[in-house]
């Protein structure tokens, strides 16, 4: 069974009714992001922080997976799928999805201030008050501008043994995550679909471009993967 890996971005969560939340001019549902993003921006005014992903994930719980998540989950049949997402949303998870790497971290965990091992499953809001066990307060389980990806080897290492290299809904333009693309093997076919592609052909040796939203264009995806 051929490996598909699939790295997914904001545009596949769109259709769902998730913001992308970054505006054209930068701001972050109306904050700059070193206010709500960085682990400074915690330091300086926590309860804003708080608040900020409180809201995300008040809003998270209320959407559901779409067209595009399923189709994924569909291609299970045929091939064995990965996914790595710059998501931190669980519709991946939601719609069945198997196995899913979450390069940014995940709006419904919550860690440790002090120790990055202690992790925990939370739904609920988060306030200033609320600790882990080491009696440190409590932080959303978010990778911010200015920390390491803890799991940008392992997406290295699944994206290495890629026989099929699938992107939705993602600019290409968030290192560490961009980079991805180039770890496949030479002559890897790459499916990327997005309404606004962000490459062209001339970029790499096998790439077929879908302007297409996710959904549609996962549609498309699954003729095309299927009949081969």
């Amino acid at each position: 069974m051929k490996k598909l890996v699939v790295l997914t971005g904001a545009g596949i969560s769109a259709e769902s009714g998730i913001e992308t939340f970054r505006d054209a001019d930068g701001l972050w549902e109306g904050h700059d992001v070193m206010e709500v993003a960085t682990p400074e921006g915690f330091k300086a005014n926590p309860k804003l922080v708080l608040d900020f992903y409180n809201a995300r994930r008040n809003q998270l719980l209320e959407v559901q997976p779409n067209k595009a998540h399923y189709n994924l989950v569909d291609l299970e049949n045929d091939f064995d799928v990965e996914i790595i997402t710059q998501n931190v949303d669980d519709l991946h998870e939601r719609a069945g999805s198997t196995k899913v790497t979450h390069l940014h971290g995940e709006l419904l965990k919550v860690r440790s201030s002090v120790d990055e091992s202690i992790i925990l499953d939370w739904k609920k809001d988060l306030f200033l008050g609320d600790l882990c066990i080491k009696k440190s307060q409590l932080r959303p389980h978010i990778v911010w501008f200015g920390e390491m990806v803890p799991m940008l080897e392992k997406a290295i290492e699944i994206t290495e043994k890629a026989d099929i290299l699938v992107i939705i809904g993602t600019s290409m333009q968030v290192y560490p995550a961009a980079s991805l693309i180039n770890y496949v093997k030479l002559n890897t076919p790459i499916y990327f679909i997005d309404p606004k592609p962000s490459v062209s052909k001339n970029n790499f040796n096998k790439l077929t471009i879908i302007t297409d939203l996710a959904s549609l264009g996962t549609d498309k995806l699954k003729k095309i993967l299927i009949k081969e």
